[in-house]
């Protein structure tokens, strides 16, 4: 009787260890899903950048140093390695379309080009979706640390080695999104 006893005691461990290592994975891969969804989020506000930088050259190719910062910014955020990077590269990005579209105030026959005025749009769009698939993924890293860290999985945590995932956290003026202002129709 006291090895039935000590053999379903081991069978319930396990059954637990696996469950608890399960969980580990799945937390751990709705983070990488989360992180996938940011960065095709940055991929294509940045697949914005040429056209709205084409478009504004057309109009004002005199502001070479204010299209230049946004190109060098565009392939910063291109080249980012984890969310930390990611950060820096997307303020630095928001920053410079900042200000790009402020150059854009400064001629009127811009602001009215329908081409520069969808860009404004999608771009927009895409300031809201980032700005959603930011929370996303940082609900999905606060998930998955807790659990990393909660008993008894730390446990089993820190022997597979699941560590603490990256928050995608920017400075203050980068959690803004770019203000993209339309002329009234």
């Amino acid at each position: 009787m006291t090895a039935l006893a000590a053999a379903a005691a081991a069978a319930v461990l396990a059954i637990g260890a696996i469950l608890v290592y399960n969980g580990l994975v799945r937390a751990r891969l709705q983070v990488r899903e989360a992180w996938a969804a940011v960065d095709v989020q940055l991929q294509r506000r940045a697949s914005l950048v040429p056209s709205l930088v084409a478009t504004v050259k057309g109009y004002a190719a005199y502001e070479r140093d204010t299209l230049t910062r946004v190109a060098a910014a565009r392939s910063a955020l291109a080249a980012a390695a984890g969310p930390r990077e990611a950060a820096r590269a997307d303020l630095d990005l928001s920053g410079s379309l900042h200000a790009l579209l402020a150059v854009a105030e400064a001629y009127p026959d811009l602001e009215a080009n329908e081409v520069f005025l969808q860009l404004q749009r999608d771009l927009q769009d895409t300031e809201n979706k980032i700005a959603y698939a930011r929370s996303y993924y940082n609900g999905a890293v606060e998930t998955y640390n807790i659990r990393i860290e909660r008993f008894p999985a730390v446990l089993i945590a820190a022997a597979l080695g699941f560590r603490p995932a990256e928050f995608f956290s920017a400075e203050e003026s980068a959690r803004q999104p770019v203000a993209v202002d339309s002329p009234a129709p």
